[in-house]
């Protein structure tokens, strides 16, 4: 199988995150990273809208040539291809709590912060946009105000004590902001040590550039 990929971009960066992840827990999967330079307009290009006609990134190109094209698919397919060392628990209420955390996630932290990068300051060149930036700021405070509140029965990461795909969608996208040199985080000392102990993970430090 081969991973087709970029760095910094927050997609990609997750499926990356839990390749490393598993690689640093003993269980490497046999796939091929390739990188698609987006900023060279790769993606855009025949070869790549043959793999995914949107030209968007992460694709995995499975064994027999077919293709998964969305992020959380990757690792759902994964998960249950390889499952000696999942990420997901084993307890249905444990996976249902893990699998709910990390939708509210994405669909309330990430999607919008991923928006909102090309609205500050975008690294495809797009004009900023400042009203629709500054709404966005507003519209993520409650989100990350239940990860704070989540955080505070002591757990080390934002499912417990096993790191989930919560976690790697929510250090996927922090690292996009910091990208372009912006802090969204507030004070939430928590989730601001949660993102610490996050990154000193060897799988994060091999995966992300700041």
């Amino acid at each position: 199988m081969k991973l087709y990929t970029v760095p910094v971009a927050p997609n990609p960066t997750k499926v990356m995150l839990y390749l490393a992840e598993r690689a640093e827990a003993g269980n490497a999967l046999p796939i091929e990273q390739k990188i698609v330079n987006t900023l060279k307009g790769r993606q855009r290009e025949p070869d790549h809208l043959a793999r995914n006609p949107f030209g968007t990134l992460p694709v995995l190109e499975l064994d027999d040539g077919s293709y998964l094209r969305e992020s959380l698919a990757i690792i759902d397919y994964l998960e249950s291809k390889y499952p000696d060392g999942a990420l997901a628990p084993s307890d249905a209420e444990a996976r249902a709590r893990a699998r709910d955390l990390e939708r509210i996630v994405e669909l309330k932290i990430a999607n919008p912060l991923a928006i909102y990068v090309h609205y500050k300051k975008s690294p495809l060149g797009l004009p900023p946009d400042p009203v629709q930036a500054a709404a966005i700021e507003k519209q993520i405070q409650a989100p990350l105000d239940f990860v704070e509140e989540t955080l505070g029965d002591g757990r080390d990461l934002l499912a417990g004590d096993s790191v989930s795909t919560a976690d790697l969608t929510l250090a996927s996208h922090l690292q996009f902001v910091r990208f372009i040199g912006v802090d969204i985080l507030g004070e939430r000392p928590r989730l601001r040590d949660w993102d610490t102990r996050y990154r000193a993970r060897p799988a994060a430090k091999a995966v992300l550039q700041c």
